[in-house]
This record gives C-alpha cells, structure tokens and sequence, in this order.
C-alpha cells in the first residue's frame, strides 16, 4: 500500500497554509462572520487524489478572533488527524472531505451570517436560491448576458454524516457554493484568493438577493 500523502508534507509547506488560514480567519473574524466560534476554514496541501489527500483545518471550539499555535490541525480524506494530537477537527470536516473530494479544490471557507442563512430558509422550498442578472455572478466565471444561476441549499441536521450525501447529491460544480438551512454558506476555490472571492461574492448576492424580495414586497 503506498504512503499516504500527508507523509511526504514538507514541515515548511504546513506552515505557510496555517499562516494563509490565519491572515483569512483574522479577516473574516474582523467582519463579524464567526459569531459564537462558529464557522470553520480549511486548505488543501500536498498531493491530490479523490482517494486520498490532506488538509489544514480549524481546531473545534476556538475563539477565531485570536491567534494562537493551537488553531489548525492537519486531517486526511477521512477528516481523521494525520498527526497525534489533543486537538479536535471542527465538527464539520467531514463535510469539507466530500467537497474536497468531488471538486479537487484547494480551500474551502464556512461563515454563518444572518443573510446566508435567511436567504435558505426564504428559498428551502425550492431547495436553492435563484440569482438572475446580478454582476457578480462574474465573480464564479459565469459570463453569460444576464446570467441566472441556483445556489444549491441542503438540510441542516445535528449529525453531520446525514448531510454529507446531500451534499454529493446537490453540489453543482459549475457553482462554487452551497448553502446549509439556517446555518451558513461554503464557498470553495482553487486557493485561498479564490476561494475568499467567491465567499464575498455570495455573501453580496445573498444580501441583494433578500433586500430585493423586501421591495418587491413578496
């Protein structure tokens, strides 16, 4: 059996990912889009098969406005720890590890807001929420005249491996986001740059989104 990837992860390479999580959590945190420890943050290093990969993820339980050693951990493909630690993944790595594994993507970033999740429990019937025409749609390399697109929303249950075939199922790769009901927003990208794009540019459609249904008044 070959080696897992995790084991050929330069110590150097480990380092400048925790470092890239932590300048974006700071950020994030700095908005206001971790309320209560919520949220979690993860980037792919190494190599890449569905099979098997790693990633840095954010401890459970952490106060993401400060900055600490104990933050991160590394996890494989199973969202187990690759090294020996007390530190626990967050609760909701198992959800990053089917993302990972059906888009191949380099980071992955979770916030909760209050328009994210109000737009999912305004649109669960449909089970997604419709964007039409909006400017940055161009932020997902969707160039279409007046593009409309979908953002898939899935359930929300407290045993998380009930959501994961959700998610296999709704993900749709040509939309880098999808939506937990009432509970917030992932949003994935190549790298981190890419990955925090995307968050932005949902988070702008969402809050267009929701102000819109107030002035048409439906």
């Amino acid at each position: 059996m070959s080696e897992h990837p995790s084991k050929s992860i330069l110590l150097e390479e480990k380092q400048r990912v925790y470092r890239e999580l932590d300048r974006v959590k700071s950020d994030f945190a700095s908005r206001g889009w971790f309320p209560g420890t919520s949220g979690n943050l993860s980037m792919r290093v190494g190599g890449f098969s569905p099979e098997q990969f790693t990633f840095a993820v954010t401890a459970s339980g952490k106060d993401k406005a400060a900055s600490t050693p104990e933050d991160f951990l590394l996890v494989d493909e199973k969202g187990a720890p690759c090294e020996p630690t007390a530190l626990k993944p967050s609760a909701e790595t198992l959800i990053h590890c089917e993302i990972y594994r059906q888009t191949g993507c380099g980071a992955i970033f979770h916030i909760h807001t209050v328009y994210n999740s109000l737009v999912s429990e305004l649109f669960w019937d449909r089970k997604s929420v419709p964007v039409e025409g909006v400017e940055l749609i161009k932020a997902f390399n969707i160039w279409d005249e007046e593009a409309v697109i979908d953002v898939p929303i899935v359930s929300n249950f407290a045993d998380i491996p009930k959501i994961v075939p959700e998610v296999r199922d709704r993900l749709d790769k040509r939309i880098p986001g999808i939506l937990l009901r009432k509970h917030g927003i992932y949003a994935w990208g190549r790298d981190a740059f890419e990955a925090r794009k995307h968050l932005e540019a949902f988070e702008f459609l969402f809050e267009y989104v929701y102000k819109l249904k107030l002035v048409q008044g439906r």
